[in-house]
């Protein structure tokens, strides 16, 4: 099966050995993404809600640059720093998902890179 790496300057460029999003068969896998202004590489503010946002913008971004979208997640890992945000992310969550929403896992993680307060990773179908 052939696999093909998604890159865009859309979202932030990854500060380690990995790539932003991958391709194999009709599959993409992206990568954790924070609340990390693509532009300025900094974690954006105004506290979970803000970076869930910024976080979910950052995968619709890698999504497009690999011919996918939003509407074709099929299912999402959140990473939470602290599980009683879990509402506030939720809240967002669901306005980049308004209708039959992806499977889903929700954990707390004892930390996060660059010390974001979500991560969240995605599959979605090419297409």
């Amino acid at each position: 099966m052939t696999r093909q790496v998604v890159s865009t300057t859309k979202a932030p460029g990854a500060i380690g050995p990995y790539s932003q999003g991958i391709v194999t068969g009709d599959l993409v896998f992206t990568a954790g993404q924070g609340g990390v202004d693509p532009a300025t590489r900094k974690v954006v503010e105004g506290g979970i809600a803000e970076q869930t946002r910024q976080t979910l913008r950052n995968i619709t971004a890698i999504l497009d640059a690999a011919g996918s979208s939003m509407a074709r997640v099929v299912k999402t890992t959140v990473f939470l720093q602290d599980i009683k945000d879990f509402a506030a992310m939720n809240a967002v969550y669901a306005e980049f998902f308004p209708q039959d929403p992806p499977a889903r896992t929700t954990v707390q993680v004892a930390a996060l890179p660059m010390g974001i307060l979500v991560e969240i990773e995605a599959v979605a179908v090419k297409g």
